[in-house]
């Protein structure tokens, strides 16, 4: 076996792995059709990627959502390469678009507020009864230390759950013990681009600061 074939063949394996293991949210219960949050990050990307076949092995209907928070003119662009992948792979997509943003308060906890409730009511009127949020191993880390720098104490520790239930939806995170960086060899490999939402990097954001403490922490 040559260099290439072996890279290959680890390769299909990693793939392979991460489908298994996405699969283990759908042991107990699956539903009858699953909503996907999709940004068009990699993070959901991989995620959107990984619940199809999720779909296609256990025998439930995957439809995507995207939120538009009218709050960056990339935002359009990019619900449109999610609409594109979701035409390429046969999966029916809407956009959500919030424009109640007034420039007061704490722009990111208010905006997912307003997306969890734009999420259910399209959940709703579209018969969807599961939502997958692609929340990774790398949230997490940036969720507890968030909390704790709150003084969240041990209840900080406890992080964000892989399942909950809110609105009579059933939430479930099936990327939250994976990695940013392993998802994002997984679309390179799959062949699948991503966007890059420029707020990553804006310092005026608590996530984003904290991000950068734990990359520090992670050295």
């Amino acid at each position: 076996m040559s260099e290439d074939e072996a890279r290959e063949a680890y390769e299909n394996a990693h793939a392979r792995s991460l489908r298994q293991y996405c699969g283990w949210s759908f042991v107990n219960a699956r539903p009858q059709r699953l909503g996907v949050a999709v940004s068009g990050g990699s993070d959901s990307m991989a995620l959107l990627d990984l619940m199809i076949w999720q779909g296609k092995d256990k025998g439930f209907e995957v439809r995507a959502v995207t939120v538009d928070h009218g709050l960056r003119p990339e935002a359009r662009d990019e619900a449109a390469m999610v609409a594109a992948f979701c035409k390429s792979r046969g999966v029916c997509h809407d956009v959500l678009t919030w424009e109640g943003w007034n420039g007061t308060g704490n722009l990111q906890a208010k905006a997912r507020k307003v997306r969890y409730a734009l999420i259910a009511d399209w959940a709703l009127k579209k018969g969807v009864d599961w939502i997958a949020l692609g929340h990774t191993k790398d949230d997490q880390a940036e969720t507890v230390l968030m909390r704790l720098a709150r003084g969240s104490g041990v209840d900080g520790l406890a992080g964000m759950p892989d399942q909950f239930e809110r609105g009579g939806l059933h939430f479930v995170r099936p990327l939250l013990s994976l990695e940013r960086e392993e998802l994002r060899d997984y679309l390179r490999h799959q062949g699948i681009s991503w966007c890059d939402d420029p707020s990553n990097v804006d310092d005026s954001f608590e996530r984003v600061r904290t991000r950068k403490v734990a990359a520090v922490l992670g050295d």
